[in-house]
């Protein structure tokens, strides 16, 4: 595990004095083989072993987290059904974002049968990953969007910062869907590059149907020299553009991994929100990702 630089130092766990209750609002569990996650290339080595809520449960305690979403990990109706089952037994899992064939004539016969399970919250796409770019805009996948809406789920928008203006158009198309933005956009902070993800991260928060999470900045980083300052930039911008009231902490373990220790990351956000005031600081530390899935 690649750990923080020497003169970076984090406190081992949250800080008492900030409200008890902690979500991580974006973690992935796998079991590992290398057909289905060929995504995970040498670099990446150490995320060549299964993860599961075991791990999971043993991971949030060295942060404080109380409860966690689920998100998938490969476009499977079978992973889906294998989240909300692990899910449906475990209570530190909350909720879970699964992936369903939402540009196919069929999802919207699987959403009448699945909309109404117990913790499905949501629905992804890899959309970073399709070739086209004008993927999101696509009429197929807006009307599966349509049937989505109807449903009540959530829908989080998987992409990188260039795929921000196909978005924006995304979410003007479908303004009473409820849309969460991972990662927020992917933004190329290894290159300390700003713009043109700045701009448009701050046109996509004025739409309020936008929700956004706090995650997955340290893998865009470079994953052995960044430091808490790297990130300062991108923190000031997403907490002005979404404000707490839009915004949610996610851990993407155990992807993070690659770039910092799981409590670590934790630390570093509440240190980084600690300006806000402590109702703020809940928004985004647990009460957002319950508004935006309907985490009892």
């Amino acid at each position: 595990m690649v750990v923080l630089s020497h003169t970076h130092e984090f406190p081992n766990k949250i800080p008492d004095r900030l409200p008890h209750q902690v979500i991580d609002a974006h973690h992935h569990l796998w079991r590992y083989s290398p057909a289905e996650y060929d995504w995970i290339d040498d670099s990446m080595s150490l995320l060549r072993r299964d993860f599961l809520p075991a791990d999971l449960e043993a991971t949030t305690r060295t942060a404080g987290v109380t409860r966690t979403v689920a998100v998938q990990a490969r476009q499977s109706l079978a992973e889906t059904s294998w989240l909300l089952k692990l899910a449906s037994e475990s209570p530190l899992i909350a909720a879970v974002v699964g992936w369903a064939p939402i540009a196919s004539s069929t999802f919207p016969a699987w959403l009448e049968t699945n909309a109404t399970q117990p913790k499905l919250a949501g629905l992804r796409h890899v959309v970073q990953s399709e070739p086209d770019p004008e993927f999101l805009l696509q009429p197929v996948f807006a009307d599966g969007i349509c049937a989505l809406t109807h449903s009540g789920l959530t829908y989080d928008i998987l992409i990188f910062e260039r795929q921000l203006p196909q978005a924006i158009k995304f979410v003007d198309q479908h303004p009473n869907q409820i849309f969460v933005l991972d990662h927020i956009a992917k933004p190329r902070i290894a290159d300390s590059l700003l713009e043109p993800w700045a701009t448009n991260l701050r046109e996509l928060a004025r739409r309020p149907n936008v929700y956004c999470k706090l995650s997955g900045m340290v893998t865009e980083a470079d994953w052995t020299a960044w430091s808490p300052a790297t990130l300062t930039p991108y923190f000031d911008v997403v907490l002005n553009a979404f404000t707490p009231q839009r915004l949610m902490v996610g851990s993407d373990w155990p992807v993070c991994l690659l770039a910092t220790p799981y409590a670590d990351w934790f630390t570093l956000v509440t240190q980084t929100i600690a300006h806000f005031s402590i109702d703020e600081q809940q928004r985004i530390l647990s009460k957002t990702a319950k508004e935006a899935y309907r985490i009892a």
